[in-house]
């Protein structure tokens, strides 16, 4: 076997910015072709093969993965919300293809990376994957100890299932917590809180997977290697 060359599912991942499984499916439905001919599940391709997908030819792409701080007030979709606008506003133009990892929502702020690599998005982000993701989270009020024990110990029961979070608390006022957790439901934090009648008023990511925020400023980007 020609040690340079790639897994089909692996190349389309790469130039196509989809997952291994979502590659699999355009070759299982016969939409790939490798030099003219309908390509199969497990082939592989050197820098000299050509391959199509739908009629066009798949280019290697440079590799990109940014991570950034979101500030509050920003949503992470391309187009606005309204008047609201999206982070993609504050990226140059050669940044503004990636697609982000996972989600932020308008009124959180910190850690999200975005990438061209939808193997790396796939990977970051599939419950089977775990991935450590923690936040300093802000309450509108102290949080009881019979609370906290709930979540932490026994999780809170929301539409979509359990939900359980390890909190560390910050300061004395009980209203200032470190919030860890695995998963990565819609506004699951949020939805926990509000379950038990509270509100959160900040929530702010600093760790996501081996990727840290550290002191990078809102707004601001810098390109990650592997």
């Amino acid at each position: 076997m020609d040690s340079t060359s790639l897994r089909l599912n692996k190349y389309l991942a790469t130039n196509l910015g989809i997952s291994r499984r979502e590659a699999d499916i355009l070759i299982e439905r016969e939409k790939v072709k490798i030099n003219g001919k309908i390509a199969e599940i497990g082939a592989r391709v050197t820098e000299t093969d050509q391959v199509e997908y739908n009629g066009k030819t798949i280019s290697r792409q440079k590799l990109i993965y940014l991570l950034f701080h979101k500030p509050v007030g920003y949503v992470c979709s391309r187009r606005r919300q309204g008047e609201t606008p999206t982070l993609y506003e504050l990226l140059p133009d050669e940044y503004k293809a990636l697609k982000t990892v996972g989600r932020l929502d308008k009124n959180s702020s910190g850690l999200i990376l975005l990438t061209n690599d939808g193997d790396f998005a796939f990977r970051m982000t599939h419950p089977s994957f775990v991935k450590n993701k923690t936040y300093l989270v802000e309450l509108d009020r102290e949080l009881m100890p019979l609370h906290q024990q709930m979540i932490a110990d026994f999780g809170i029961n929301l539409p979509d299932g359990i939900s359980k979070l390890r909190l560390t608390r910050l300061d004395d006022t009980r209203k200032a917590w470190q919030v860890n957790m695995s998963e990565g439901r819609n506004r699951q934090i949020r939805r926990t809180f509000d379950a038990l009648g509270y509100k959160v008023t900040k929530l702010h990511r600093i760790e996501f997977g081996p990727y840290q925020l550290g002191d990078l400023p809102a707004g601001k980007f810098k390109e990650i290697n592997f």
